[in-house]
C-alpha cells in the first residue's frame, strides 16, 4: 500500500491561486471563502491565516495580482509603455474574472510600486507630464480589456462549466482584437507624443 503524500502547506500563493481557478471558471459571484476552502481542501477559517482581512484582503490581493505589472526599461518611452501596455492586457486578459476589481480597486501594494517603476521610466526615458501619461495608458488597456471580454461572450460564467476562459490570441496568430489594440495603442502614443 503506497504512503499518503503529505498535504501541501497552505499559502498566500495557493490561495490566489485557487481564488482565480474559481473566479475565472465561475465567477467572482461565486468566489466565497467556504467554497474557496473547499477548493484548498481545507477549513474557511484556515485562509484567514495567511489573509487576516477575509475576503477583502482576497479580493485587494487578486486585483494586486493581475495589475502588479513589471517591465524593463525600453530604448524610447514609446517603446517602454508599449511593452508595458501589452504585458498589462496579457495579465487581465489571463483572469477575466478579476476583471472588475482590477477596475474599480485603487492601486495599492505591488501594483502602487509597478506604477511608481512606470512612471520614473518614463521619465527617465524624457516624457513630459508621465504620470498623466501613465493614467492616459491605463485607462486605455483596462478598456480595451474590458470590451475585448464582453465581445468574447465571457461574461459571468453559469459555474457549470469549469473551464476557465481562454483568450482567441492563445493559440498563437494575430487576431482583430490584438490589432484592433495595437491601432488603438498607436494612436494614444502618438497623441502622447504631440503634446
Amino acid at each position: 500500500m503506497p504512503a499518503k503524500r503529505p498535504p501541501v502547506p497552505l499559502s498566500r500563493e495557493r490561495i490566489i491561486e485557487a481564488a482565480l481557478h474559481i473566479a475565472d471558471s465561475q465567477g467572482l459571484r461565486r468566489l466565497t471563502m467556504r467554497r474557496l476552502g473547499d477548493a484548498l481542501q481545507v477549513e474557511a477559517m484556515a485562509i484567514y491565516h495567511h489573509l487576516p482581512r477575509g475576503k477583502e484582503a482576497l479580493m485587494d490581493a487578486l486585483a494586486e495580482h493581475v495589475t502588479a505589472v513589471h517591465v524593463e526599461a525600453a530604448g524610447s518611452w514609446q517603446d517602454s509603455a508599449r511593452a508595458w501596455c501589452r504585458a498589462s492586457r496579457a495579465s487581465l486578459r489571463e483572469h477575466p474574472g478579476v476583471l472588475a476589481l482590477a477596475l474599480t480597486k485603487p492601486p495599492k501594494g505591488r501594483t502602487a510600486i509597478a506604477l511608481r517603476e512606470q512612471i520614473e521610466q518614463l521619465t527617465d526615458a524624457g516624457l513630459p507630464d508621465p504620470a498623466q501619461a501613465v493614467r492616459a495608458l491605463r485607462a486605455y488597456v483596462f478598456g480595451a480589456v474590458a470590451v475585448e471580454v464582453q465581445q468574447s461572450g465571457w461574461a459571468e460564467p453559469s459555474g457549470e462549466d469549469d473551464e476557465p476562459w481562454l483568450p482567441p490570441s492563445r493559440g498563437g496568430g494575430s487576431t482583430a482584437a490584438d490589432a484592433d489594440f495595437e491601432h488603438g495603442l498607436s494612436a494614444l502614443l502618438a497623441g502622447l507624443n504631440a503634446r
